[in-house]
Order: structure tokens, then C-alpha cells, then sequence
């Protein structure tokens, strides 16, 4: 109880500071036009124009920038009191990898370069038609201090193309609830990129979740949430991670500019992790802890910078290269486990070559610094210790809906032992959203 008593007076402190609706991706067109498919045949006297629909999607839909959220098309209902769209991306990829080839045509994770490649195996052909997919975005009550909004996305990934869920969430009120990116994610600001995965240190993570935001004037913007803990860790002999009973509380603060397309977002979170101490027979826990400064700036007319950097104990979940990694606790070499203190970031910047041109290039680092131990489940030397991911990219805006690009990706894991791999990777793409 301990642990819930130490939570209870955190979460007062950080609903102090409830925040704010989320920041578009820069990527992302502030303004477009929706068609409406069977307007409604009693009209109100809201006045709602195709550009305010599509405003409303927009604050509806995810703010990452591989699917804008906002259909082409959507369904009105009787007296504009909702609107149904249906959108969605087909992605096609074609790559080649050699040096120490990741089997994963959409993915780039720099934490499934294979340490022990077999001879012979030092070139890898795939194509992929993963990442492609179909999402709903309904708005009931448009423009209404009650307006609610749901959002449902999946995508087709895997060697089979089954159905995998990206989005599943209710809108209202400032708050959002069901299944969306931690509100530990910065999402709006992921550098562009073909690789669906992108930088390894990215704190890009979905959960369950049930966070509020909110915005004061034109700059600032806070949040704070409830979400599903995820622990991931490397046991000893005696020790075993039991059942979870404290939700993850992550909060951020964040100053926009230049009509929101440049930001500046602080973001912590704090965590407890439970475990079983077979020797003391008793359940034992670390609190984790993390902290982010994370954004976007437009930098002059044609540059764009986006940026992260983390650092935190026991937070290994939250970077998506390490995620289910097994490195949120390790043993500590006296029958208990240790939360692990690691460090991530990336940088990139976008060159606006013509309006429908740009150009991106980004580095990524991720780090763990896992003490020693001998009777766990991995043995430490093979352990992850730290990784490097580097891109560089051009991709041309053909029309709307239609997009392709070159890319190239060098990534490096290296593990406790020094033991290191990387690879290399060149790719391709077609991409028609609609």
C-alpha cells in the first residue's frame, strides 16, 4: 500500500496542471475540403462550412504524419448533428537491406539487427504492402460544447496482413479514452519518413488511456492522464513480475508559436512497477520516473526542425526500440530487481525543396545503462546497450492523395559484451491516401 499512497499524493499535483488539445503535425494541412456524400435535407442554422468539417475531423484525428485522420468524404447526418468519414492509406514498399538484414520490410528497429547473422545471409530483397489501412472518424454534435468524437484505425501488418489496431479511442470534453499513443508520445513531432517505425530513441508508444487535455490562449497547452501500466523485465531465479495495480501517470506542459506550427512540449511521467521477491516472500516495487523535452520549429520558410530528447529510470517501455525489451528492471545481484536508467533522442530537419518536394534527414540515439547480473533470464552480455539510426530522405508530393520517395537507413546495435551489427537499408515507395 505503500506504493498507493506515494501515488495518491502525485496525482493531485499533476491534475494542478490538466492541459491541453494536441499539436498537428506541421505535415498536416490546416485547411482542406471535405465532400459532403448525402447532405442532409433539413438544414440548421449553424452555418457550418466544408472548411469547419474538416476542422473538425482534424481536432478528432491522431496528429501523426502518416495518416492525416481527415476523409475526403464523409456522411451527414439529420441536421448536421454528425458526420461519419472513412478514409485510409494503401503504402507500397520495395527495399534492400545488406550488412546484417532486418526481416521486417515496414519496421526499421535497430533492436532486431541480428547479433549472430548466419553466413551467407548479408542481402535481404522485400516488399511490403504493410502500414495500409482504413480508419472511421465520427463527430456527433459538431461545433457543440457536447461534441463527441470517435476515432477507429487499423492497419494490415505482418507477413499475413492481419488486422492490427492503431486507434480506438472517445473523444470529449478534453478528455480522451480507449486505446491511443501514450500521453508520454509527442506525436506531431516525428520527423517525416518512409520507415513506418522511425527513430529507435522515439517515445512512440500506444496504450490504453484515459487523459484530458486542455489549451489556455494561443500558446499554452497542458495534459495529464491515467494510462495502462506496461512492465517489461528481466527476472532472476527468485524474483517474477506480478499483476499490475497502479496506472502509469504521465503530464506535460507545452508553449506553441506561429499559429501552432512550431511548439515546445515538457512532459514527465511517473510509474510504479510491481514484482514478487520469492525469498521474502512478498511483493516488492520501483517507482519509475521519466522526463521529455520534445517539438517542432519552423526554423525559416523552408527548414523544419523536429526534436526529442528523454531520460528517466524504468521507462524503457515508452521507447519504442526497447519496448517489451525486457529492460524496465533488471537484477540487482542481491534477489531483488533495479529500474534502469536510459536515455534517448532524435533530431531532424526538413528542407522544403518546392511546394511539393521536401527533403528529411535525422539522427536517433538510445541508450540503457543495465548493471551487471549474473541468474536472469538474458544473459547480460547479449543484452541491448545501446543503438544508432540515421536517415536520410526524399519524398515528392505528386498530387493530394498520391506520394512516393526514396529512403535510406543505417542503424547499429551494439550490446553489453561490445558485441555490434548494423545495417543498411535503401527503399521505395508508392502511398494513395484518401
Amino acid at each position: 500500500m505503500n506504493s498507493l499512497i506515494r501515488f495518491a499524493a502525485v496525482v493531485p499535483a499533476l491534475c494542478a496542471f490538466a492541459g491541453a488539445s494536441s499539436q498537428n503535425h506541421p505535415l498536416t494541412p490546416q485547411e482542406g475540403e471535405v465532400t459532403i456524400i448525402n447532405p442532409s435535407a433539413t438544414r440548421s442554422d449553424s452555418g457550418l462550412t466544408v472548411i469547419n468539417i474538416y476542422n473538425i475531423f482534424l481536432q478528432n484525428a491522431p496528429k501523426s504524419h502518416k495518416k492525416s485522420g481527415v476523409p475526403n468524404f464523409a456522411i451527414e447526418g439529420k441536421n448536421k448533428k454528425f458526420y461519419l468519414g472513412i478514409g485510409g492509406t494503401a503504402k507500397a514498399t520495395l527495399s534492400y537491406d545488406w550488412g546484417d538484414p532486418i526481416d521486417n520490410g515496414f519496421n526499421f528497429t535497430t533492436s532486431s539487427i541480428p547479433m549472430n547473422p548466419r553466413k551467407g545471409d548479408g542481402g535481404l530483397v522485400q516488399f511490403s504492402a504493410a502500414t495500409s489501412g482504413l480508419y472511421l472518424n465520427f463527430v456527433a454534435l459538431p461545433g457543440d460544447k457536447n461534441q463527441l468524437g470517435v476515432y477507429i484505425d487499423f492497419n494490415l501488418t505482418g507477413n499475413s496482413y492481419g488486422f492490427d489496431l492503431q486507434y480506438a479511442y472517445i473523444k470529449y470534453r478534453g478528455f480522451t479514452a480507449g486505446y491511443d499513443y501514450s500521453l508520454f508520445s509527442d506525436m506531431a513531432a516525428a520527423p517525416p519518413s518512409i520507415d513506418n517505425e522511425g527513430p529507435c530513441g522515439f517515445t512512440a508508444i500506444p496504450n490504453g488511456v484515459l487523459d484530458y487535455r486542455h489549451s489556455f490562449g494561443q500558446h499554452w497547452s497542458l495534459g495529464v492522464g491515467v494510462e495502462m501500466p506496461m512492465v517489461s523485465a528481466t527476472t532472476g531465479e527468485k524474483t517474477y513480475v506480478v499483476n499490475q495495480r497502479v496506472p502509469d501517470i504521465p503530464a506535460y506542459v507545452q508553449y506553441s508559436w506561429g499559429g501552432g506550427k512550431s511548439w515546445i512540449r515538457f512532459s514527465g511521467i511517473v510509474r510504479n512497477m510491481l514484482y514478487r521477491d520469492e525469498i521474502a516472500d512478498k511483493n516488492r516495487d520501483q517507482v519509475g520516473w521519466g522526463v521529455k523535452m520534445s517539438g517542432s520549429a519552423s526554423l525559416t520558410p523552408l527548414v523544419t526542425a523536429y526534436y526529442q530528447a528523454a531520460y528517466g529510470e524504468g521507462i524503457t517501455s515508452y521507447f519504442q526500440d526497447l519496448y517489451e525489451g525486457g529492460l524496465d528492471m533488471v537484477p540487482d545481484g542481491s534477489g531483488r530487481l533495479k529500474a534502469v536508467n536510459a536515455w534517448g533522442g532524435y533530431f531532424g530537419l526538413q528542407y522544403n525543396i518546392s511546394p511539393k518536394v521536401y527533403a528529411t534527414t535525422t539522427y536517433s540515439h538510445l541508450r540503457n545503462y543495465a548493471p551487471d547480473y549474473s541468474g536472469g533470464s538474458t544473459a547480460w552480455d547479449s543484452q541491448y546497450k545501446y543503438a544508432q539510426y540515421a536517415l536520410a530522405n526524399v519524398i515528392w508530393q505528386i498530387s493530394p492523395h498520391l506520394s512516393t520517395g526514396l529512403e535510406y537507413i543505417y542503424g547499429r546495435r551494439v550490446d553489453m559484451s561490445g558485441l555490434s551489427h548494423h545495417d543498411n537499408r535503401i527503399q521505395t515507395m508508392l502511398q494513395v491516401t484518401f
